[in-house]
């Protein structure tokens, strides 16, 4: 029971929080570009408390899952001076931009904030040379400082990844500071191929999601499937054994037994292979000072944001399906799970930033699908039909349900 409630607090907190900035994000600019605001309100349903300020009427609803500006003139006719309707199209856009921009930018500083008291990054600079790859064979040392890879600058080991993953086994130009002076390379990078499977398990081996085309797609495996065996290996629930397992060398072939429903199921495939190209060779630390830690929180938040943005684009490209994506339901799960404090501010970042991107893309019922109708309204110099804009709301409004219900089943599959 105890459990019960923690997880309800966390989830009511992290819920709470994330929409109350959004909409007080629509609401502050709102008040700045003089637009008259009717109602201030935190959840849907019946009102379980409100205030009537001077002008404007707060309320706090019953279901803690959205909320709402309700603005003069926005969803009807007035001839208010003040309405949403008679503002200028930049007023308009900048209201409705609001929302998501606060999202994002709270995402940005909570997740810097963590990233940059939680240590340093890794420098460029060896700390160890690893036996059998090629840093040992062109006889890189100990305390080199790797500085330029074909042209690009290297100041840590993500700038190092990235010439590395660029050179596509092909030589890389490296220059190496080693005691005040500049060495020159030309270096091979040593190529690893791993094993693919395109699965992604959880910490008791269910199968969470399955990669679009991948090996296990390809051989009828699905989400919710639980992997009991590897390769005749019994897992017990085991990720570790599993992934262990996979990854044996020796097989050409994966064996995989899964249960699903009260079935069982023995599948063999032929996993893909993945290549990365390594100098074999471990880094250094930075220095722990306050700048260090500045610089490690902007390296790791840039690669935040990117991964969203990369996860919407593979979703949009197909290769990611919808049956993957998470609802109310599955965030509230892991939400629940969450573990200490720092975890639970992670992943409140990470739900903020995923709305504010998810809610700037041009979808009608969407802040990006209004920002569209303004951006038509400015072209053609005129609003749109009432009725027309009404009914393309309506529609996308449909659309987010139909998913939002398709998102949510699933959620309900994946727990149960």
């Amino acid at each position: 029971m105890i459990t019960f409630l923690i997880s309800a607090i966390k989830i009511i907190i992290l819920l709470g929080v994330l929409i109350t900035i959004h909409e007080l994000g629509h609401f502050v600019v709102a008040k700045l570009c003089k637009v008259k605001v009717n109602e201030f309100a935190i959840g849907f349903g019946p009102a379980i408390w409100r205030k009537q300020g001077k002008e404007t009427k707060y309320t706090l609803r019953l279901i803690p899952l959205g909320g709402y500006n309700s603005m003069e003139g926005e969803d009807e006719a007035s001839e208010d001076d003040r309405s949403f309707s008679k503002a200028s199209i930049p007023k308009r856009m900048a209201i409705v931009l609001a929302g998501a921009t606060v999202n994002i930018i709270f995402a940005i500083i909570i997740y810097f904030t963590i990233t940059a008291t939680s240590g340093t990054y890794v420098s460029n600079q060896i700390d160890e040379i690893i036996d059998g790859y090629v840093a040992q064979e062109v006889g890189l040392q100990t305390g080199d400082k790797i500085v330029e890879g074909n042209g690009q600058k290297i100041k840590n080991k993500k700038d190092l990844n990235e010439v590395l993953a660029k050179s596509e086994g092909k030589e890389i130009a490296t220059k190496i500071e080693r005691n005040g002076e500049i060495i020159e390379y030309a270096i091979k990078p040593s190529e690893i191929k791993s094993k693919v499977t395109g699965i992604y398990l959880d910490e008791k081996c269910k199968i969470i999601a399955v990669e679009k085309n991948s090996p296990s797609e390809r051989q009828g495996i699905q989400a919710n499937d639980i992997l009991v065996k590897v390769n005749d290996v019994m897992i017990d629930g085991d990720t570790k054994i599993a992934l262990q397992e996979i990854s044996q060398k020796d097989n050409e072939t994966i064996t995989l037994t899964v249960k699903r429903g009260e079935e069982e199921y023995t599948i063999e495939l032929i996993p893909d292979y993945e290549t990365t190209y390594l100098l074999g060779i471990n880094l250094k630390q930075a220095e722990d000072t306050f700048v260090n830690r500045c610089i490690n929180g902007g390296i790791q938040t840039q690669e935040f944001l990117i991964s969203i943005v990369d996860n919407l684009k593979q979703l949009f490209t197909g290769n990611v399906g919808v049956d993957q994506m998470m609802g109310p339901v599955g965030i509230s799960e892991v939400v629940a799970k969450t573990d200490g404090i720092r975890e639970f501010f992670e992943m409140m970042a990470l739900i903020s930033l995923s709305l504010g991107v998810t809610n700037l893309l041009p979808i009608p019922a969407l802040d990006g699908g209004k920002i569209l109708i303004l951006l038509i309204e400015a072209i053609r110099r005129k609003p749109m039909k009432q009725q027309t804009e009404v009914n393309i709301q309506l529609l996308g409004f449909a659309i987010l349900i139909a998913l939002s219900l398709y998102v949510t089943y699933n959620d309900i599959l994946r727990i149960f």
